[in-house]
């Protein structure tokens, strides 16, 4: 039988502390932080709702974020 695969840690992080950052220095910040992957939305963006640990999405309007969640 194969292993359970472990999930990516999570880095202890608060995701308000990136709203109001442009989103090149919000990205930087948050790899330098342990984010295995970040993703930049725009406003309204239809995405699927699979929580990966380890990622963390930015909503981002004019290179703004103005939302920041985990997963």
């Amino acid at each position: 039988m194969a292993p359970i695969p472990t999930p990516s840690a999570q880095p202890d992080d608060a995701p308000e502390a990136y709203v109001g950052l442009d989103s090149t220095s919000a990205e930087l910040l948050a790899r330098e932080r342990g984010w295995t992957t970040v993703r930049a939305l725009p406003p309204g963006s239809i995405i699927t709702m699979e929580f990966l640990a380890g990622r963390l999405n930015f909503e981002v309007d004019n290179d703004i974020v103005t939302r920041c969640w985990k997963g």
